[in-house]
């Protein structure tokens, strides 16, 4: 039948069935930055394994963690580590998909079980961590502790930390740090300080808000961002050399064997030599705790 002789409703039926046609067939070529977001054309796409290209993305676990995420009214992510993914997508190729997860220990689970692809933590890269992971080390860390500013008289020396009650995350590098803090404490005759363990950092801060908790054991970024934010409402002290703070290494972390590192390595690189690492970081007013190049597995690398 040719389509003259169509009636008029007919016709819009069939019109809009072609124009969907063709939408579908402009989505399947090798270059899709549209609602997928998948670029073959991009330096490290074809490094990549098998399993991410299938899938189209890479699925990140995450948490709120400010400033490096922040889970938005919506649902969506901002913050640094959103801003770091966007830029890792452009040499990689594929978009990263930040599925919510709770808790440390299951992040990590997650990932030995596939159900993640990777989390950026941030973590703290360990010798028994990089046993289980591949660890790729893009900055460093202080532990602070955070405080209501309205208890700054109360708070604000080194000493306070000593007896008091310490909101941190369960498994972080803060509830590591406080341990380091306890045994300055006790070489001082102070009494040693009290961990709250929580599940991500939010609740940390609610604790401190509601005096269930005197401070928030936080990264120094974290810390940073929350003055930045709230100026008015919250100081904090560092843990210093001197009370066994030391540096941490922070890291993404990668199951082993998954073919994913060497491209991801590559594209932490690519950001290091194109300037979007200094400018990501100095956005965020974090330049304190960058690194001068990334680090892969380098507390068991020989």
């Amino acid at each position: 039948m040719k389509l003259s002789r169509l009636a008029p409703a007919a016709l819009a039926t069939l019109a809009a069935l072609m124009l969907a046609s063709c939408a579908a067939d402009a989505g399947n070529g090798d270059t899709d930055n549209g609602s997928s977001g998948v670029n073959k054309d991009a330096p490290l796409y074809a490094q990549l394994p098998d399993e991410i290209k299938e899938a189209g993305q890479i699925t990140m676990a995450g948490d709120t963690h400010p400033p490096y995420r922040t889970i938005e009214a919506d649902g969506s992510f901002t913050g640094i580590d959103p801003d770091l993914q966007a830029a890792l997508s452009k040499e990689l190729g594929v978009p990263f998909v930040i599925e919510e997860a709770s808790g440390l220990d299951s992040m990590l689970t997650g990932m030995l079980s596939g159900r993640y692809d990777a989390f950026n933590g941030p973590v703290r890269s360990t010798e028994e961590r990089e046993q289980q992971f591949d660890s790729i080390v893009w900055m460093t860390t202080r532990t602070s502790y955070v405080y209501l500013a309205d208890r700054e008289d109360e708070l604000s020396k080194p000493e306070a930390v000593c007896g008091a009650r310490v909101a941190g995350v369960t498994g972080s590098v803060t509830e590591t740090q406080l341990g380091h803090y306890t045994e300055w404490c006790v070489d001082q005759g102070l009494d040693a300080p009290t961990f709250v363990g929580l599940a991500d950092s939010n609740a940390t801060f609610l604790a401190v808000n509601s005096d269930r908790a005197d401070f928030a054991a936080t990264t120094q970024g974290g810390a940073i961002d929350l003055m930045t934010a709230k100026p008015a409402k919250y100081g904090y002290l560092v843990q210093s050399d001197e009370q066994g703070a030391g540096v941490d290494l922070l890291a993404m972390f990668l199951p082993k064997d998954s073919g994913l590192v060497e491209p991801m390595f590559e594209a932490f690189q690519a950001l290091f030599d194109n300037g979007e690492y200094e400018r990501i970081l100095s956005e965020w007013n974090i330049s304190d705790v960058a690194v001068d190049k990334p680090m892969l597995n380098p507390l068991t690398s020989e």
